[in-house]
């Protein structure tokens, strides 16, 4: 008698990836990613900066959706960020909105979470469209590396010292970059395909590689 097929185990079972957030997310991108990679195992994390609440409730840019976010991203000290495997930084004005510091002599805690991040090369960085504003303040971080952006942050990505690449998706080792929302599948599969290399190794190999088309 033939036995069944064995199951394949989930592509990233055990991993974990976090989202920053804000109102004025694009919602289809973020329940894009909530989805695919829970279909590969995942746990999704969202967070943002409480302000000492225990949670806040933000509202989407297109249809006005609610989202209630419980992780406080002050939370995610070496110990926290090594726990995960990626971290995503989505479209809209999220970015934006948490680049704001009450003080403008001190960074926003978003920015340095980006620095703490930053210096962590085995956890994933992923910025889509608009996501790489919350770089602005700290361009250390980018200097000098290949980044999609959408067309509008073109300047600031040069002025940041970061190398434009006109691809849809750029992947730089420890860095994955998205040139607009609609191009989010692209992001997830490529920041999948980092963490579980497909067998031909492809996402694998250490240095830059640029994703065109859909996903």
């Amino acid at each position: 008698m033939d036995l069944p097929p064995a199951s394949t185990p989930p592509r990233l079972a055990g991993r974990s990836v976090a989202i920053l957030m804000e109102s004025d997310f694009v919602e289809e991108e973020i329940s894009y990613y909530q989805k695919r990679f829970a279909e590969e195992g995942a746990e999704v994390l969202l967070v943002t900066r409480l302000w000492g609440q225990e949670s806040l409730t933000f509202t989407g840019h297109e249809h006005r959706a609610q989202v209630t976010v419980r992780g406080d991203l002050e939370a995610l000290d070496y110990d926290a960020l090594n726990r995960l495997s990626a971290l995503i930084v989505p479209s809209g004005m999220v970015a934006d909105r948490l680049r704001y510091s009450e003080d403008v002599d001190r960074p926003a805690p978003a920015v340095e979470l980006l620095r703490r991040a930053f210096r962590l090369p085995k956890l994933l960085k992923a910025f889509s469209c608009h996501g790489l504003l919350l770089v602005t303040a700290t361009p250390e971080l980018v200097a000098g590396r290949p980044v999609a952006c959408h067309n509008n942050l073109v300047g600031d990505v040069r002025n940041m010292g970061a190398s434009y690449v006109n691809e849809d998706v750029v992947i730089d080792q420890d860095l994955i970059t998205g040139r607009t929302v609609d191009h989010c599948q692209l992001l997830a599969r490529a920041v999948i395909d980092r963490l579980d290399p497909p067998p031909d190794g492809a996402a694998g190999t250490p240095g830059t590689l640029a994703v065109s088309g859909a996903g």
